[in-house]
């Protein structure tokens, strides 16, 4: 993706079933479940990097000593800087004990680090807040173990407010407003009615407290408790958490909208968003990866049982197609797949688009994530052009001889790797002019590699949101080769709606479809239509989510998407650029085609999967109306 998107959080979880003399024993170190997270987080660092945090919990541990530690880090690479603190107390440990690094009660006992359950998460600012309290894992801390709450997540929530006045009306004094401490608060209620039910029962069976303690952490009931807390979440999530005891959970919303996968062995239990981030740091195949079920819990008890149990009924499975096309790492064995069917899937509008000009036209793609779009896109060039052949020979088959063969066969896609992402730039320069230069020279070009003036230049990127930076940076420098016509290849389709589920696409007025959308209605004096819309989403404003109806589709309904392509290409080609500029997106019909388990595409449809989704689209229709500059949720 050229324009810059932040997108969903990541979560690990490591929970070792074995004493950690086991590990260092056939591992070498106690420190193997530590590494592990290391390698896990670090493996999904495209899924956020302005901040970083990871906990450890000791299970066993004697009142009156450490039992829970976290650090977390806003500074740039915060994974490297939250394991350069851990190892840094490990140091400072062994200094002041060196059986630290092969005692393993020694090291439980006084390394921050050293214990059998971890959790990692890595996310990206929302709200414009990247401080450190707003960096998971979360802890909701208690006295009582099994009331010590951590929770990290990979979500978001469409009804905070709901779920806020619902905290308010039970009694409870919320300290922020936002949906990652509602969260936690709503599971922290139903997790300590649970306690409390359980001490009510063992004290009338005259238990002594103490005892009760225990007993209560072996009988906890973590899918009733997280059926009730989530009962009435409206968005996507793949919420990890901790008590404080040992237990552990992973829960995933019914839409399965965000992605939770896990794998288990006699030796260890481990979850994390990316399926090939597992087979990777375990060395495990594809098939011995599962995934959370949507609307199911993981649940990995104290004691090393591990559940997988529905807590929520299952809705429409609407898996996130935009993760597929652009955020998930692409050594995914389906998703290497699906995004070369997605390339491959454009050819036939790309070879009308060049009149089927092979010998005129040069193919390329814009780095990095459009590669594998653009290795399907070359298949199909190549498998057109064998049926081509097999067609020109079958009807020429008499009066074939060398010369025709040779010129039958030379005829291939022209290939070249034309842009080149320099450097990755800090906006250093407060000078918006010497910024937006900065800017233009994020992408460089490989010179000579077109015919000036003769050539169509065909380039594919996996998607196109804002348009800013085709506009400001890549079309300029691709211009300078001079082609006679750029055509930019989309292998997502047009991006029309905002996304409100843990990927920052949240202001329909960002979006150049929705742009190009607008001009043209301002053209054709079709005004009324804008204002009908607008009328019309302050009329469900103070409606139940459920009875709201996405108006915002209107905008586009009086427009083929040809013709919303066309002006799409009319507005990122600025003044600057001599060439003619074309632009082709991926059809719907077609993303399902390439993704046929993840039909999640409410970016392109406006098709929400929860009520919540319909709610905040017209809320972003009249932010942008009123001229707010604001988020919708």
């Amino acid at each position: 993706m050229s324009d810059a998107i932040k997108h969903e959080c990541g979560i690990a979880i490591i929970r070792l079933l074995k004493p950690l003399e086991y590990y260092h024993q056939k591992y070498g170190t106690w420190q193997w479940g530590m590494n592990k997270l290391y390698l896990l987080m670090e493996k999904q660092h495209n899924r956020g990097q302005d901040g970083a945090g990871a906990v450890c919990i000791k299970t066993d541990m004697q009142p009156g000593v450490k039992y829970i530690n976290r650090y977390r880090s806003v500074r740039i690479n915060p994974i490297q800087h939250i394991f350069e603190q851990i190892n840094d107390n490990l140091k400072r440990s062994i200094e002041a004990d060196e059986t630290c690094l092969h005692d393993c009660q020694t090291a439980k006992t006084n390394v921050d680090f050293a214990g059998e359950v971890y959790m990692g998460h890595l996310r990206y600012g929302t709200f414009g807040k990247n401080e450190i309290e707003y960096v998971h894992p979360v802890i909701r801390q208690n006295n009582w173990r099994s009331r010590t709450l951590v929770m990290a997540g990979n979500f978001n929530l469409t009804n905070v407010d709901e779920m806020f006045r619902y905290l308010i009306d039970f009694g409870q004094h919320p300290r922020d407003y936002s949906d990652t401490v509602t969260a936690l608060e709503m599971v922290g209620l139903y997790l300590d009615e649970e306690n409390q039910r359980l001490f009510r029962d063992y004290k009338n069976k005259g238990i002594p407290n103490k005892d009760i303690s225990h007993h209560i952490e072996e009988n906890i009931d973590l899918n009733k408790i997280l059926a009730s807390a989530s009962q009435n979440w409206d968005g996507g999530y793949a919420m990890a958490g901790l008590l404080g005891h040992g237990d552990s959970f992973v829960i995933r919303d019914p839409w399965g909208i965000r992605p939770a996968h896990y794998y288990a062995d006699d030796e260890v239990v481990v979850v994390a968003s990316e399926r090939p981030v597992i087979q990777t740091v375990f060395n495990v195949p594809f098939e011995k990866v599962n995934e959370v079920l949507p609307g199911h819990a993981l649940v990995i008890r104290k004691n090393g049982t591990v559940q997988h149990s529905l807590v929520r009924v299952p809705r429409t499975t609407t898996p996130c197609s935009f993760e597929r096309i652009y955020f998930s790492r692409g050594t995914d064995t389906d998703i290497y797949r699906e995004r070369k069917k997605l390339g491959e899937l454009l050819v036939p509008k790309i070879l009308e688009a060049i009149d089927y000009d092979f010998e005129n036209t040069v193919f390329s793609f814009i780095p990095n994530t459009a590669e594998t779009a653009f290795y399907g896109m070359l298949k199909g060039l190549e498998n057109y052009l064998l049926q081509r052949n097999k067609k020109i020979i079958s009807e020429n088959r008499d009066y074939l001889n060398d010369e025709m063969l040779d010129q039958i066969f030379s005829l291939r896609p022209r290939v070249e790797k034309i842009a080149v992402k320099d450097v990755k730039l800090r906006t250093f320069i407060s000078n918006d002019e010497s910024r937006n230069d900065l800017v233009n020279h994020v992408y460089d070009i490989t010179y000579g590699t077109i015919v000036p003036h003769r050539d169509t230049l065909v380039i594919i990127d996996d998607s196109i949101v804002r348009g800013t930076t085709l506009r400001e940076s890549i079309l300029r420098i691709l211009d300078r080769l001079n082609p006679r016509k750029i055509i930019i290849v989309s292998s997502a389709p047009q991006i029309r709606y905002p996304d409100c589920y843990g990927i920052d696409m949240a202001k329909l007025g960002d979006f150049v479809a929705f742009q190009a959308a607008i001009a043209l209605l301002n053209e054709r004096g079709m005004q009324h239509v804008i204002e009908s819309v607008y009328e019309k989403c302050k009329a469900q404003q103070n409606l139940p989510k459920e009875e709201i109806i996405n108006y915002v589709s209107q905008i586009y309904q009086p427009f083929s998407t040809e013709e919303v392509s066309a002006k799409i290409a009319e507005i990122i080609r600025n003044s600057h650029i001599k060439s003619e500029v074309g632009v082709i997106f991926q059809t719907v019909e077609d993303l399902h085609r390439a993704c046929p388990a993840n039909h999640g595409d409410w970016y392109f449809t406006g098709d929400y999967p929860t009520p919540g989704g319909n709610k905040v689209v017209n809320t972003s229709f009249i932010n942008f109306k009123e001229g707010r500059n604001q988020r919708a949720y």
